[in-house]
C-alpha cells in the first residue's frame, strides 16, 4: 500500500499510509533536531515527505494539525488567541546576593524540618517562557506565560522551532513548560540584518525571542533560529519521577531539549562554587544566561513547600550582578555601510567591560539617537547586550556640562555629500547615490572578504588606495589590475604586488556561491548563496530564475527571492556580469554534494567542537573543511559531541571534553588526517 499510487486510494487506505509516514517523518525530525543523530540520508526523508504532501492534497481531510507538512512556516496568522491556563504560571522570586541565596537555604531547611537538602541547581536562560500542551502524545498547543493565568496561543509558530518534538515516542498526555530563547549567533545574525535593512536592532535576545514567537507570519518565526530548553511539568507523576533531576533526564529521554548544565547540590558551599563556574563561563556559553535557578530536587518536598500567590516557595532565582560602566561620548562617527545606510557609532573614552575594553558602541539610527537624548559630552552608563554587543543605557543627566547642546542629525552624506533620505519607512538615514565613494569601498571590501571571494592581502587600506588612484572602479577591474599599477601604491614592494595578483587569480577559481554572497546582494546571506548556488548551478540559471522559483529553495522565502531577481534583472548588474565573464571569473558551482560528504568514512554525521587559537588556518577554513566532509561543527561541548579539536590557550570546552570522555584531537592530529583525505 506503501507505494500504491495515490489516485487509486480511497480515503481509509490513504489516512493509514499517512498516520505511517507522519509518525516516520516525525521520528527522523526528532532525531536530526533533537538528538543530533539523523538516521536517514536526506533524500529519504524528502521523498517521504513528499508522499505524504501527496496524499494530504489527494485527500484534504486526513491532514492533521500535528502533520510534518503543517509546520513548515509558511502561513500567516490573523492574530493569538487566549490561552488559560489550567495551572498557573507562576514567576520567580529573585535575590541578588549571595547572603540572600543563604537566607531561602535557611527558611526552606526550617520549613521542611531538614537539617540538609538536595537542591538542583540550573542556569536561568535568558529567553520567553512557554507552555506546550500534549495529547496522547502529540503536540496541540503551545502557549506563552501571559500574565500567569492567560498566555498567548502561539502554537503555530512553535511549531517551526525544530528543537520542539511533534510527536513523543510514548502516547503521553502532558503539559511541559520551558524557555525558547534565541543563541547568541543568530541574535547577531539578526541585528546584522535589521540594521543591513534599516531597521531598528533588538536590545537583547530575550526581545528578540520575544517578539519573533510573536509574528503573525510563521516564516518569519522560522527563519529566527530560535531554540528551547525544557525544565518543568505541573504533573511530575505523569512522568513516573520524584525529582527535579530525575525530571530533567526523562524530558531528555522523550525527545525534548534539556541545557546539559544541572547539577544537585547539598550545601550553599556546592552552590557557590557552582555560582562561580558559570559566572566565569557565563560568555562562553552560546545563550545568554542571567542568573542561576535553585530549586528543591525532591517532588514530595516542591509540594510540601507549595506557592504563594505569585512564586512557588520551593525555587528561587540568583540573578547575576550587571556589568555596567560610566564613560564619556567624545565623538558620534557616521560611516556608510555598502547598502548605503548611514550609522552613528559612539566614541567614549575606553573603559572595562565583561572582560574588554569597549571605546565604541553603534547608536544604531537617528531616532536611537533621539530616544537616548545623547550629546557630545555626556556621561553615559554602557553595558553588553545579551553580552556581546557594546550598547549604551542611559545618559547621567546629572553629570552633562553645563554647555552642552543638542546633537544636529547630519542630512547629508559624510561620504559623498547627497542628501540622505528614508526610503520605505525605514528609520535608518540612507544614501542612495550609488556610485558613492564609501559604498564602492564598502562592496569592494566585502567582495574581497574571507566569505566571499577570500582574496588575501585585499584589505580596506588597499581598496582605499586603488579607488584613490583610480585603478579600479567595480570588482571586474580586480581581474584588470597589472604588476606595475600595484608598484604604485603606498609601501607595496614587488612581494606584495605577486602575493595580491595570486590571490586575486586564484578567486577567479571560486565556486559560484562565494561570487553570489560577494555581490552584495541585499538579504543574501553565505548560507543562503550556497544554497542558492547549490540548486541553480550555473549564475546564467540564477539569473533567469523567477522571484518564486528562488523562494522555493528551502529556507528562502520571496523576501530574498525578489532581492535577488531585482538585483539581476538591473541594467548595471548585467553589465558587471559580462565584465566578470570576460575577465574569466567562474560563473558555475563547484562545491561538495552534501550528501556525498555525509558518506565520509569518518567525519560523515559526526558532531565536533573546536576550540582555542588555531595556527595552521583559521578557524573558518577548519569549519568549512569539516563540513565539507560531512561533520557539523557546533560551538559547545555536550555529551552529544564526538571530537572536540584544540588548539593553543583551549579553555573550558576542553576541560569539559576530558569530563565526558569525549576524544580530543590537538591541530597536528587534525591537520594529519586532513593530509590522509584523498580528496
Amino acid at each position: 500500500m506503501a507505494d500504491q499510487p495515490v489516485s487509486d486510494m480511497n480515503v481509509q487506505n490513504a489516512n493509514e499510509v499517512a498516520s505511517q509516514l507522519r509518525d516516520q517523518l516525525n521520528l527522523w525530525r526528532q532525531q536530526y533536531y533533537v538528538a543530533d543523530s539523523p538516521t536517514v540520508e536526506d533524500h529519504t526523508y524528502d521523498m517521504a515527505y513528499q508522499r505524504l504532501l501527496d496524499l494530504e492534497a489527494a485527500f484534504p481531510e486526513i491532514v492533521t494539525p500535528d502533520s510534518p507538512t503543517q509546520q513548515v512556516g509558511d502561513v500567516t496568522l490573523p492574530g493569538f488567541s487566549k490561552v488559560t491556563h489550567a495551572i498557573p504560571m507562576l514567576s520567580m522570586g529573585d535575590v541578588f546576593s549571595v547572603g540572600e541565596l543563604a537566607e531561602f537555604d535557611q527558611r526552606t531547611k526550617k520549613s521542611l524540618g531538614q537539617d540538609e537538602m538536595s537542591y538542583n541547581c540550573e542556569l536561568k536562560i535568558d529567553g520567553l517562557a512557554i507552555s506546550l500542551v500534549y495529547e496522547n502524545g502529540r503536540f496541540v498547543q503551545g502557549s506563552t506565560r501571559g500574565d500567569g493565568r492567560i498566555g498567548e496561543d502561539i502554537t503555530e509558530n512553535l511549531r517551526t522551532v525544530a528543537s520542539i518534538p511533534m510527536t513523543l515516542p510514548e502516547p503521553l498526555s502532558i503539559e511541559v513548560r520551558g524557555e525558547c530563547y534565541m543563541p547568541k549567533v543568530a541574535f547577531a545574525k539578526l541585528n546584522e540584518r535589521q540594521e543591513a535593512e534599516g531597521k531598528t536592532p533588538f536590545a537583547n535576545p530575550r526581545n528578540a525571542a520575544a517578539g519573533s514567537l510573536r509574528q503573525l507570519d510563521t516564516r518569519v518565526t522560522k527563519a529566527r533560529e530560535l531554540a528551547t530548553f525544557i525544565y518543568y511539568t505541573p504533573d511530575f507523576g505523569a512522568l513516573g519521577v520524584t525529582t527535579q533531576s530525575e525530571a530533567l533526564k526523562r524530558y531528555e529521554a522523550l525527545g525534548f531539549s534539556v541545557n546539559p548544565h544541572a547539577q544537585v547540590c547539598h550545601n550553599m558551599a556546592e552552590i557557590q562554587n557552582y555560582i562561580d563556574e558559570y559566572t566565569t563561563q557565563r560568555e562562553s556559553l552560546s545563550y545568554g544566561i542571567d542568573g542561576i535557578v535553585v530549586k528543591v530536587d525532591p517532588v514530595d518536598q516542591q509540594d510540601e513547600l507549595g506557592n504563594t500567590v505569585k512564586v512557588p516557595r520551593w525555587e528561587i532565582a540568583y540573578k547575576f550582578p550587571p556589568d555596567e560602566q560610566q564613560t564619556t561620548i567624545r565623538e558620534i562617527e557616521w560611516t556608510v555601510g555598502r547598502t548605503g545606510i548611514v550609522t552613528p557609532t559612539a566614541i567614549m573614552d575606553p573603559v572595562q567591560l565583561a572582560g574588554t575594553t569597549v571605546a565604541r558602541a553603534s547608536l544604531h539610527n537617528p531616532d536611537y539617537l533621539n530616544e537616548k537624548g545623547v550629546r557630545l559630552g555626556d556621561t553615559v552608563t554602557l553595558h553588553k547586550a545579551g553580552d556581546i554587543i557594546p550598547e549604551v543605557g542611559e545618559v547621567i543627566v546629572s553629570k552633562r556640562p553645563a554647555d552642552s547642546q543638542p546633537y544636529p542629525i547630519p542630512t547629508e552624506c559624510p561620504s559623498c555629500g547627497r542628501e540622505l533620505v528614508h526610503v520605505d519607512e525605514e528609520v535608518a538615514l540612507r544614501c542612495i547615490n550609488p556610485s558613492c565613494p564609501a559604498q564602492v569601498t564598502e562592496g569592494l571590501i566585502h567582495f574581497a572578504s574571507r566569505d566571499a571571494m577570500n582574496i588575501d592581502g585585499l584589505g580596506p587600506a588597499i581598496v582605499t588606495q586603488l579607488l584613490e588612484q583610480q585603478l579600479l572602479t567595480d570588482v571586474a577591474g580586480l581581474y584588470r589590475l597589472k604588476f606595475e599599477d600595484l608598484l604604485t601604491l603606498n609601501k607595496f614592494g614587488e612581494k606584495s604586488a605577486h602575493n595580491l595578483l595570486t590571490a586575486i587569480d586564484n578567486s577567479r577559481n571560486n565556486s559560484l556561491e562565494r561570487l553570489l554572497f560577494g555581490l552584495g546582494i541585499r538579504h543574501l546571506g553565505a548560507k543562503a548563496a550556497q544554497q542558492v548556488a547549490a540548486h541553480f548551478h550555473t549564475l546564467a540559471a540564477v539569473m533567469a530564475a523567477t522571484p518564486a522559483q528562488i523562494a522555493e529553495i528551502d529556507g528562502m522565502g520571496l523576501v530574498i527571492g525578489d532581492a535577488v531577481s531585482q538585483y539581476f534583472h538591473t541594467a548595471a548588474a548585467k553589465a558587471l556580469v559580462d565584465e566578470l565573464t570576460a575577465v574569466g571569473v567562474n560563473l558555475t558551482y563547484t562545491g561538495v554534494d552534501q550528501r556525498q560528504a555525509a558518506d565520509d568514512p569518518f567525519f560523515g554525521g559526526k558532531r565536533v567542537v573546536l576550540t582555542g587559537k588555531l595556527t595552521q588556518f583559521t578557524r573558518s577554513e577548519a569549519t568549512a573543511w569539516l563540513t565539507n566532509h560531512g561533520a557539523t561543527v557546533v560551538g559547545s561541548v555536550s555529551k552529544k559531541t564526538d571530537l572536540v579539536i584544540v588548539g593553543t590557550d583551549a579553555g573550558s570546552k576542553l576541560t569539559k571534553a576530558q569530563t565526558l570522555g569525549i576524544t580530543v584531537w590537538d591541530e597536528a592530529q587534525f591537520v594529519k588526517t586532513m593530509s590522509a583525505d584523498p580528496d
